[in-house]
């Protein structure tokens, strides 16, 4: 969620445009569906060169892109070294990671099963497209494929996770974060000794709130995705039931903002 202060007994000034999420927000305490929030001062991040809604276009799912950028980047993967794969492509996450990662001068190949946002996919920055991973058909799991990513983004787990772990290129990284394709990890210990690949779990719930800030600096820079428009939609916290079934039929493309009463 994000907005502005009303009141405060700590140390951001009444008008200090703010963000929240993480830690408790929407499951030991109450979420952002409403106008006001009582949120502690530690979980808070200033805003200083995002407007409240670019905040929430980027969310949580850009900020765990965010997070992802930063895993292959520490891995010494650098644009030119050969192609990043995103999988889950055409989601709040996969929409995020493709902006960045092509902002950065990445070749980013998406992977989605939604054929009919191809197109979009490649106007936010996607090199290449194909469908889901492993492809239909592919046959038998094989524990050593082809190397054919440097590094890779993954937003599903289960078999797509597999498929790319063993589909890497040597001393590559899959920064992995999601789980919609389950939660079994059906894979062998080879890509990681004879290929020297590594499997970086993803999480932004818990990060100390000094690195939470220091991340969303960045996201304000170099990270900050330049083509938000084209995967945002907003709408009125009357439609978010829409929304999330939407999201649970695997039909929903981007992200939503939510509109509370009285705007951003």
């Amino acid at each position: 969620m994000a907005g502005t202060v009303v009141t405060s007994t700590a140390e951001f000034p009444v008008g200090t445009p703010l963000l929240a999420h993480g830690y408790r927000i929407g499951t030991g305490q109450d979420g952002g569906f409403a106008e006001y929030a009582k949120v502690p001062s530690d979980w808070l991040v200033p805003l200083t060169h995002l407007s409240t809604q670019q905040a929430m276009a980027i969310g949580t799912a850009g900020f765990t892109a965010a997070m992802s950028v930063l895993a292959i980047e520490e891995a010494g993967i650098r644009p030119g070294v050969g192609p990043i794969v995103v999988t889950g492509a055409s989601g709040g996450m996969g929409t995020r990671s493709i902006d960045m990662l092509s902002s950065l001068g990445y070749e980013v190949v998406a992977s989605t099963g939604k054929e009919d946002t191809h197109e979009l996919l490649k106007k936010i920055g996607a090199t290449k497209t194909i469908g889901r991973l492993p492809a239909p058909g592919n046959g038998k799991f094989r524990p050593l494929s082809p190397s054919a990513w440097s590094g890779a983004v993954d937003t599903v787990g289960g078999k797509t996770l597999a498929h790319v772990l063993s589909s890497l290129s040597y001393g590559g990284v899959v920064a992995a974060s999601g789980n919609a394709g389950g939660i079994e990890l059906p894979t062998t210990v080879l890509p990681f000794i004879l290929r020297g690949i590594s499997l970086k779990g993803i999480d932004s719930v818990m990060m100390s709130i000094i690195d939470r800030r220091a991340l969303w600096r960045r996201i304000e820079s170099d990270l900050l995705p330049s083509r938000l428009s084209l995967t945002t939609a907003e709408i009125d916290i009357s439609n978010v039931a829409e929304a999330l079934e939407s999201v649970q039929s695997g039909t929903h493309v981007g992200r939503a903002v939510v509109r509370v009463k009285g705007g951003f």
